[in-house]
């Protein structure tokens, strides 16, 4: 029996392949081994001969097991041979009862777990015995983690249940590390059924023993479990948090994260144990961890009382990973949730404050970097916040490289961008001095960008460095050199720019250092020019007006020149009083023009340039104020003081001068305006009675003089007037011609400017603005000034006679309309925009010095307090023209009517509600550190409420408030600034303002000469107000189908010149803003009906039936109005509307047809006739030829095809395709006539719904299309 076996082995070896692997020598013994490998011998059993049989040579010792075939072939051989055999089915018993003998010898065990030897790939020998597919082996080292390995991905399992028990009962007894691997084989083991079973064995296991918290939620996320489950297998783990190792948070966290739906991240966001485990170590999520259900849960949240920490930890988690769709969402929710005041700087530090967030730096400074370079105001703060937080809580290179990015901030040229960059690093000197000198090189590199800085910049640069290189801090100090080198280089520059550059930042760094040398060096390189002189001077008041000085440097700025030299007096020639010779001055300075023109310290050098006679007042004026406290009785002469200029007839003959007479005739009056305006900024805010008469005088005497300047200007052509800002671009503004000022006019002085115009020829002084010096905001203080009175004395020192003085309407108008330009420049923030290649010469910023030296909410604080006085004027605006229409009964034409009072008063009341829009529009009142000043802002036009019930909110009775002055408005513009400021309330009060935007439009507008208002301006500004109408009215078809439908028609009834009886502001000049409005209103409306679902979709259904009828009114109006504009505008909104219809109304129609049969067969008929006569304007542009029009046909006709054959789609589905025929469409004019030159070369062939009728029926036949 044995040589039996033997010669069999013998056979199966010969069999084989030659080059099996033999053993080598035993480096255990000292003794030769056997130069081939021994067969098991014991092998006398079912398993040892099956497997031979098969083509598996079992080994002895550590000699690996050989297989000769492949492992498929083995397998099928093995299962014939047990098959086959007499015994079966118990041979099967049989052959595992060998196994289990073999495998009873821990060397064969060993053999069996490790790859077998063959020449294509090593297979384990119990791998293929249970038909398992081959993983990569181990070394054979960790024996249980082996066999572990064995039973995964098994083709088949008998009792998959009890093999889960077994498991389960291993892993309660068996070490940590092997339970580990048994835990984490389980989802690869188990079949699918049993995943419930062992996920709740688990999850009990978890609570039990939280060092197995790691496999067991790795398990957790390869089983395939319901929702349920899932749910309460996450409650399980989030209850274990509070144990969960440091190590282990990660995954726990990434877990709940994977496994949360959009119903349970509100569950998962408000567990108060996130934060705590946050705080301990940072998170990283992968893209899959489900951010989307995170992002939407915190967009849910709608106040900032609800929003925490977890919501900002999170959105800077998400923003870490390197998916772009999750950057992208928590960067759009952050400035979502931001702009909405719903997280604010509160939640910010309390974030940073509490919590571990340096790993998320990198998030951090680009979210900051995003959202400041928002074109959106909102958020830019609170990127500010980022910054300044990144700085004080981070180690020293975060601290970098936030420096290095609001650097690029203010490199960029982006003029939002670099104020807030600016503000921020000079914030971070004050806040944190000694940390920010370490990174003074990296903030003296903007000194190679200032070319794109505004003055105002430059100043807070030097500002910033000088508070880095003379601080008390050393580490800065080393940037002074460079600064001196920049400054003197700036200053002997003979470019103009580059010594204004020079001067600004010399003068900040004097206000640093308090140097005096360097204020000689100013003075001295400025002496080769009056505009060099003059932004000294101008430069030097804002430093004693802004900084606390050193004392030397205000003994130097203390009287450097006497007054009486400067505006050439002296005691011999003021005997009688004094008085100043502009005219003197600046015909000496004609006639010297070229020379040294500067004020030298030599007391015979009498004469200066007339433009440093502003800036030397102010500077003397603001020293005179810090000396005495803001008195200025010392040189309260200046006020009233007289000015010897020419004769003003003069300028009723200014078109008999000469040009140079001109010129010189202009010049005068600039300087004169400008030196009465540094008078009005000096006195404004005395309190002596005396001396607010006489600056109302003064304000008297600029309109007066305004009024004489246009008209020496509209005799002036190609005039360019002497500077008065010198710290801007202004230096290289080419001068306005006369006939290009008038067309730069703005709205608020249109009524002027129609008055001059009918009177005596001018132009409009707005496109000169630049050339008049600036108005402080203190001068404003003069609207709060009733009528002034003072007694004079006769020769007998009697007080019989009072002199009375106060505003008048003109006055009023100049000083609303300063404010108002102030108002725009500060509290409207316009959108940020690089800076263009080609940079323009003009700076808006030119003529807003002084307002930049205060920030916005210091701006919006001076409006409020200012508020009463403004309330006040526009109820005399009001009350007037009350009395006016009372007067003559309803007439505004009326005879014996003061033109000019009435349009300074129109021009009054329509500045007052602008300032008032501008301010209630400020975006800060969101932020809630402004909170307070918007409802101390809303108190003040409460109160002034007389019938305000205590029912009210403070919003709605300032808009109550408002809403009184509507019935007093004199012309269609002022009645837009009045909806337009009601407008900016709340949303609440949309019917009202649609009411009166409704009875503005049904209102007819005449001027004072009883003309209609018409024209471009009027056209803009009808646009305006319809579109508020539109967007505020409760239903947006009806109001559309009341318009087209009545108004319309009753135009087209109408005389030719004459309007619509019920629309008196819709005229045939006025069709076109209507025709858009309404075609524009009407393509939003659809877009904003719900896609149709299988529900009952009646109401979707009538809105549908509302809008298609009113498109086609709409569009059938082109067959009267046909001109090309119409024809453009019915184009462009007809293929919105049809696309809109497409996506929207269509699927309503598949769901709505059974039910609805009749009501979709009337829709879709209608909207029929307006597809077809779309297709008759498309053939009409081409055979026009033009271009503007034939662009929309391509687009449009394929609508018009989708159109056709989404109809017949419709029609199939619902299982009525024989309603539908398909025939040729011809061409046709907007007539309906057929174009005949298309019609000898062939009828293009369009498909669309129709019936092949003959060419003789009629249009009304032809429609009727579709037959149910």
């Amino acid at each position: 029996m044995r040589k039996k076996r033997r010669s069999s082995v013998d056979k199966s070896e010969s069999a084989a392949p030659p080059d099996v692997s033999k053993s080598k020598k035993s480096r255990t013994t000292g003794h030769q081994s056997k130069t081939t490998a021994q067969e098991d011998t014991s092998i006398d059993s079912v398993f040892g001969q099956f497997l031979h049989e098969a083509g598996v040579i079992l080994r002895q010792g550590s000699t690996s097991n050989e297989i000769a075939v492949d492992q498929v072939v083995f397998q099928k051989r093995l299962q014939q041979r047990l098959k086959k055999s007499p015994r079966y089915p118990s041979i099967v018993q049989e052959f595992i009862t060998g196994l289990e003998s073999h495998i009873e010898d821990p060397e064969r065990f060993r053999n069996c777990l490790l790859p077998c030897i063959f020449l294509y790939s090593n297979q384990m020998t119990l791998y293929i015995c249970l038909s398992i597919p081959c993983s990569a082996g181990e070394d054979g080292l960790n024996i249980p983690r082996v066999i572990v390995n064995q039973l995964k991905w098994l083709d088949r399992i008998i009792d998959s249940k009890e093999l889960a028990g077994k498991l389960m009962q291993l892993v309660s007894v068996a070490s940590v590390e092997i339970q580990c691997d048994i835990i984490t084989s389980l989802p690869e083991i188990l079949e699918d059924s049993q995943h419930s079973d062992i996920a709740r064995e688990l999850n009990a296991l978890l609570q039990e023993n939280t060092q197995l918290t790691v496999p067991i939620l790795d398990a957790f996320s390869s089983l395939n479990l319901s929702s349920t489950l899932l749910a309460e297998v996450r409650v399980s783990v989030m209850a274990t948090l509070s144990a969960v190792q440091l190590e282990d948070l990660p995954v726990v966290v990434k877990f709940i994260l994977h496994s949360i739906s959009p119903s349970d991240a509100l569950e998962v966001r408000g567990y108060t144990q996130w934060c705590p485990l946050l705080y301990q170590q940072p998170v990283t999520i992968s893209p899959c961890d489900s951010p989307c259900v995170f992002l939407q849960a915190i967009e849910n949240v709608d106040t900032a009382e609800d929003h925490k920490v977890i919501d900002l930890l999170v959105l800077f988690i998400l923003h870490s990973t390197n998916a772009n769709h999750s950057r992208r969402g928590a960067e759009r929710v952050l400035k979502v949730k931001v702009r909405a005041g719903q997280i604010q700087e509160a939640l910010l530090q309390k974030t940073f404050r509490g919590y571990v967030m340096r790993g998320y730096f990198p998030s951090i400074l680009a979210l900051a970097q995003s959202l400041l370079r928002s074109p959106d105001p909102c958020v830019v703060p609170f990127g500010g916040h980022m910054y300044r937080l990144s700085f004080t809580a981070f180690d020293s290179y975060c601290q970098q490289e936030v420096v290095g990015s609001l650097v690029t901030h203010v490199c960029s040229g982006v003029g939002g961008e670099v104020d807030v960059a600016l503000e921020l690093l000079c914030g971070l000197v004050t806040e944190k001095p000694s940390e920010m000198a370490l990174y003074a090189v990296f903030v003296k590199g903007i000194l190679d960008y200032m070319e794109n800085l505004t003055p105002q910049q430059i100043r807070r640069l030097f500002h910033l460095l000088s508070g880095l290189a003379f601080g008390q801090q050393q580490q800065g100090t080393h940037i002074q050199d460079d600064m001196h080198i920049v400054v003197r280089k700036q200053l002997s520059s003979t470019v103009p720019k580059y010594k204004r550059i020079g001067i600004i930042g010399a003068v900040m760094v004097v206000g640093s250092m308090g140097v005096t040398a360097l204020l000689e060096l100013v003075r001295s390189c400025s002496e080769s020019s009056p505009e060099a002189a003059a932004l000294y001077y101008d430069e030097l008041a804002n430093l004693v007006l802004t900084c606390t000085l050193d004392p030397l440097v205000q003994v130097c700025l203390s009287f450097p020149f006497p007054a009486c030299m400067m505006y050439n007096l002296d005691d011999e020639e003021s005997q009688g009083g004094i008085a100043i010779n502009l005219l003197q001055l600046l015909s000496d300075d004609l006639q010297h023009k070229g020379e040294l023109v500067f004020l030298s310290y030599v007391w015979f050098c009498r004469r200066v340039s007339p433009l440093c006679l502003s800036p030397f007042f102010r500077l003397l004026r603001l020293c005179e104020e810090q000396q005495h406290q803001g008195d200025l009785e010392e040189i309260d002469a200046l006020l009233g003081c007289p000015l010897i200029l020419t004769d003003m007839d003069v300028v009723e003959k200014s078109e008999s001068l000469s040009k140079p007479e001109r010129e010189f005739l202009c010049g005068l009056l600039f300087q004169t305006i400008n030196w009465f305006r540094e008078v009005v900024n000096a006195f404004c805010s005395q309190k002596d009675p005396e001396m607010k008469m006489k600056v109302v005088t003064r304000l008297q005497n600029i309109t007066y003089l305004q009024t004489l300047l246009e008209r020496t200007l509209a005799a002036t052509p190609g005039y360019s007037p002497p500077l008065a800002n010198f710290d801007g671009e202004s230096t290289e503004v080419a001068p306005v011609s006369s006939s290009s000022a008038g067309q730069l006019c703005i709205l608020t002085r249109e009524y002027i400017e129609k008055v001059q115009e009918a009177t005596r020829p001018g132009v409009s002084l707005v496109s000169y603005r630049h050339f008049f010096r600036e108005l402080d905001m203190e001068v404003l203080s003069v609207l709060q000034c009733g009528l002034l009175s003072r007694s004079l004395l006769d020769s007998e020192l009697h007080s019989k006679v009072r002199e009375e003085v106060q505003l008048g309407p003109a006055e009023l108008v100049f000083l609303l309309e300063d404010m108002w330009r102030k108002l725009e420049f500060s509290l409207t923030a316009a959108p940020a925009k690089r800076v263009p290649f080609f940079k323009g010469k003009t700076d808006k910023s030119v003529g807003f010095s002084h307002l930049q030296q205060k920030s916005p909410k210091d701006i919006a604080a001076c409006c409020v307090q200012l508020l009463p006085t403004l309330c006040t004027h526009l109820e005399n605006c009001h009350n007037h023209f009350q009395t006016l229409l009372s007067e003559n009964q309803g007439v505004v034409d009326a005879s014996g009517l003061d033109v000019r009072e009435h349009q300074l008063l129109s021009s009054a009341y329509q500045l007052l509600l602008q300032v008032l829009h501008t301010t209630f529009s400020w975006s800060g009142f969101s932020q809630p550190e402004h909170r307070g000043l918007l409802k101390k802002t809303l108190g003040v036009l409460a109160d002034r409420l007389k019938e305000g019930g205590p029912e009210l909110t403070m919003d709605q009775n300032s808009f109550e408030y408002l809403l009184n002055f509507h019935s007093t408005v004199p012309s269609l513009s002022i009645a837009l600034c009045l909806s337009q400021l009601l407008s900016t309330f709340s949303i609440e009060r949309s019917l009202p303002l649609a009411t009166l935007a409704r009875r503005f439009l049904c209102q007819e507008w005449v001027t004072t000469s009883g003309d209609r208002e018409k024209g471009p301006k009027h056209n803009e500004t009808l646009q305006t107000l319809l579109s508020i109408y539109l967007e505020h009215t409760d239903d947006v078809l009806k109001a559309v189908e009341e318009i087209a439908g009545e108004g319309i028609p009753e135009l087209l009834n109408s005389a030719k010149d004459a309007s619509s009886r019920t629309w008196p502001t819709l005229n045939r000049l006025t069709f076109l803003v209507f025709y858009k409005g309404m075609m524009g209103v009407l393509e939003k409306a659809v877009r904003k009906i719900p896609p149709g679902r299988n529900s009952d979709n009646t109401e979707k259904l009538l809105t549908w039936n509302l809008a298609v009828r009113d498109f086609h009114i709409l569009v059938n109006l082109v067959k009267v109005f046909d001109n090309r504009p119409v024809l453009n505008v019915c184009l462009k909104y007809g293929r919105l509307f049809l696309e809109s219809f497409l996506k929207l109304g269509m699927p309503l129609l598949d769901f709505s047809f059974k039910k609805h049969k009749e009501d979709v067969q009337s829709l879709l008929k209608t909207f029929q006739l307006s597809t077809r006569q779309l297709h008759h304007m498309c053939g009409h542009s081409k055979i026009r030829q033009d271009t503007i029009l034939t662009n929309h046909v391509p687009a449009l006709k394929k609508s018009l095809e989708q159109f056709v054959y989404r109809v017949k789609a419709m029609l199939t589905l619902n299982h009525c395709q024989e309603a539908f025929w398909l025939g040729n469409l011809k061409n046709r004019d907007l007539k309906g006539e057929e174009i005949l030159s298309q019609r000898s070369q062939g009828s293009d062939e369009e498909e669309e719904a129709g019936s092949p009728l003959p060419q003789e029926q009629s249009e009304d036949e032809v429609l009727a299309i579709i037959d149910f």
